[in-house]
């Protein structure tokens, strides 16, 4: 009698959790899409590359081993920098959005 009560009750106990936990599921995909529309894109084209929607942040050239090549401030909504770098693979970052590009 006493296995019952407590399988019943651990039934209505999980039943009850899960739509606060489909709720919360609705409530951080609705932040991640709004995160998504102002996310930085990166354009490359020859040796210059133009950054897109990430005024304030800033844009980082690595090697591929994770050194530390340059930094530049994101001063407006969009702005080109030229890269005076040898051929080769670099990672290009800014905010999230992460680049792996080769130079040539």
């Amino acid at each position: 009698m006493h296995k019952k009560l407590l399988i019943i009750a651990a039934a209505m106990l999980f039943t009850m959790t899960i739509p606060a936990t489909a709720a919360n599921m609705v409530y951080e995909m609705g932040i991640a899409e709004q995160i998504e529309e102002n996310t930085p894109t990166i354009k490359i084209q020859n040796n210059s590359v133009t950054i897109h929607d990430a005024q304030g942040l800033v844009f980082e050239v690595m090697s591929l081993t994770g050194k530390a090549i340059a930094a530049y401030k994101i001063e407006g909504p969009s702005q080109r920098i030229e890269l005076n770098l040898p051929k080769g693979c670099y990672i290009l970052k800014v905010g999230k959005t992460v680049r792996k590009v080769t130079l040539r």
